[in-house]
């Protein structure tokens, strides 16, 4: 430990109290009590939110002691996930809020600012220490007790402040870091869609404008099926480690086709299924759950299973080329017709037999070679900006870790901080 910094458990420092008890029955539409859950603290940013307030009846007393006092961390004592667990807010405002039982709040004595303290138990060591307390555990449930034994490293509160300071800046640094990478992967997926919309909003007077059956009856689209599989639905134990691939619809990412995220089933247990076999070159298309995703797939295997989530289009390349259909299936003019199935149905879904009604524009294979290279581009350059954003999350999330870990340690700098944060961006 660095000199002049003291170690002592979290329980020496700050005074706790616990949440307001109050039923179900207490709560009501609206009121002047208003009380803050655990689900008011986002696990992502250890930020507190304010959506979906819940209000509680005049006639229960809120005591002064059960309502959040600035300065002070709320800290979640109960949770269904034990994600959750433990998870902190710092309590920027004096907002009046009442705090509810599965929530406890942390108030720091002199000696600890409460930012400092705010950081500290958003690092890995903070975390670390609430797994060792949940392992095991049945209920998720986190005693102060317990919690009191976490043990803070802190130096004088001139140090503290500069740490805070520099935690601060660079914590706004990578925000906009991630920011301006959300901005630059946004703009290309724009710019593709505009341009789809403009394809396909001023078509030509040649090009064919039908109707998925009726491509289906002239041949150019082969086969139409989904995954389906009825009561010969594959159960979870026949899932093995290699075999034929089985694929759903949380194996379409970014356009592509996550084979990683595919399960497999013996050859034998493949046979049985009769539909839903894609092969290579069929466009897939996520029609159940999460609809609209669409992906070529590319695979060298005989057969890939469809789980129920997934339609393939088997397209007769004398008149349709996969991709253009797959871009076709991206654009507005095919997304305005399943979100309007969508709409009519409480189930977030599009039957098969509702796809046969959709229309499809369809120009001539030559045309269709020179949208394909065109939007190809502009699709390859919004998948890079997806990878680059991708890894950038990465990098800035485990940039955040080392920052926490260097102040925790006494190792943080200013310029080494701006350093690491340009090495990111």
């Amino acid at each position: 430990m660095n000199p002049g910094w003291e170690k002592r458990p979290l329980g020496e420092l700050c005074e706790y109290q616990r949440g307001l008890t109050y039923s179900k029955g207490d709560e009501v539409d609206h009121s002047d009590n208003v009380v803050l859950r655990a689900t008011n603290i986002s696990l992502a940013t250890n930020l507190l939110t304010f959506n979906e307030l819940r209000y509680i009846n005049d006639t229960v007393v809120v005591q002064a002691s059960k309502k959040v006092k600035k300065g002070s961390l709320l800290v979640c004592t109960a949770s269904g996930s034990k994600s959750h667990l433990g998870k902190v807010a710092l309590i920027d405002d004096d907002y009046g809020y009442a705090f509810g039982g599965f929530m406890g709040m942390i108030t720091p004595k002199p000696v600890l600012l409460p930012k400092y303290l705010f950081y500290a138990m958003t690092s890995n060591v903070y975390r670390d220490f609430i797994g060792d307390l949940s392992d095991g555990a049945n209920i998720n449930n986190l005693k102060f007790d317990d919690l009191s034994k976490f043990m803070v490293s802190y130096p004088p509160l001139p140090e503290q402040k500069r740490i805070v300071a520099i935690l601060d800046e660079a914590f706004d640094g990578i925000v906009t870091v991630k920011t301006n990478a959300e901005n630059n992967l946004r703009s290309a997926r724009a710019i593709f869609e505009s341009y789809l919309d403009a394809i396909f909003g001023q078509r030509d007077g040649n090009w064919d404008k039908v109707t998925l059956e009726t491509l289906l009856e002239r041949g150019w689209i082969e086969s139409h099926l989904d995954g389906n599989h009825g009561s010969d639905y594959p159960r979870k134990e026949e899932f093995i480690q290699e075999g034929v691939p089985y694929i759903s619809a949380n194996c379409l990412d970014d356009d592509r086709i996550d084979m990683s995220l595919a399960k497999y089933l013996s050859p034998a247990r493949a046979a049985l299924l009769r539909k839903g076999i894609a092969k290579n070159n069929d466009v897939l298309f996520a029609h159940n759950a999460t609809v609209g995703p669409v992906a070529i797939l590319q695979t060298v295997e005989e057969k890939v299973i469809l789980g129920t989530s997934l339609t393939y289009y088997r397209c007769n390349l004398k008149h349709i080329l996969p991709e253009y259909l797959a871009h076709y299936m991206r654009s507005f003019s095919f997304k305005k017709q399943y979100t309007q199935v969508m709409g009519q149905s409480t189930r977030n879904q599009v039957p098969i037999t509702k796809q046969r009604e959709f229309l499809h524009i369809i120009p001539p294979l030559e045309q269709q070679r020179r949208i394909i290279v065109a939007l190809d581009g502009l699709l390859e350059n919004g998948q890079r900006l997806t990878r680059i954003y991708e890894r950038k999350l990465v990098a800035l999330d485990a940039l955040k870790k080392s920052l926490l870990h260097r102040a925790f340690a006494g190792e943080l700098t200013a310029n080494k901080v701006a350093d690491l944060i340009e090495a990111v961006a």
